[in-house]
């Protein structure tokens, strides 16, 4: 069912790591705004629930056609089970040298940039977002990318001790966002 070859002997049972598809917008909107309703949220992600759930259709729409199976600048990928469908999500944005990020700095050279990370309650501690980011890393290995990284807020532990224990390290690069500070988080795919 869509699972990377590679990585499918380590999913945990039960689950299903994939891209998604470019019809599942609906699947995509609720998930994320599960996400936003998080008690982390106003630390994890740039938007507010009173944002995601103003938007239209076709912005939603719009949205997951961008990412969906088969595109090449970016990809989500879901964690989904049979009885409580999609359970997690990341987002690989592939960077280009030279151009500007969403805090305004310059990117130094190709990259995958990670966004959007979730994973709801209960399905925590399981290994399913472990799996769900190796599934994300080999796709970025996949369309050239040598190094991947990620903002948490300094204030979101849990986060970063989850991309620690999946191999992201701090850059020591940090920026300011709306909600304060952020740190780089790097991991090197070569």
């Amino acid at each position: 069912m869509d699972v990377v070859s590679s990585s499918e002997s380590c999913v945990p049972h039960g689950y299903v790591i994939r891209s998604v598809r470019a019809g599942e917008w609906r699947e995509a909107r609720e998930l994320r705004l599960a996400a936003l309703q998080d008690p982390v949220a106003h630390l994890a992600f740039l938007e507010t629930y009173e944002d995601a759930v103003a938007r239209s259709d076709a912005y939603w729409k719009e949205r997951v056609e961008g990412a969906a199976e088969g595109v090449r600048g970016r990809q989500q990928f879901v964690a989904e089970t049979r009885g409580d469908g999609w359970v997690g999500t990341v987002t690989v944005l592939v960077e280009e040298a030279g151009v500007r990020d969403f805090f305004g700095g310059i990117v130094e050279r190709r990259q995958g940039h990670l966004v959007g990370v979730f994973l709801r309650e209960g399905h925590r501690g399981k290994g399913v977002g472990e799996t769900l980011f190796a599934v994300a890393l080999e796709w970025a290995r996949g369309v050239g990318v040598d190094r991947a990284r990620l903002f948490v807020h300094e204030e979101n532990g849990r986060a970063a001790a989850f991309y620690r224990r999946v191999g992201f390290a701090a850059s020591g690069v940090t920026v300011e966002g709306d909600a304060g500070r952020e740190l780089e988080y790097v991991l090197e795919l070569a």
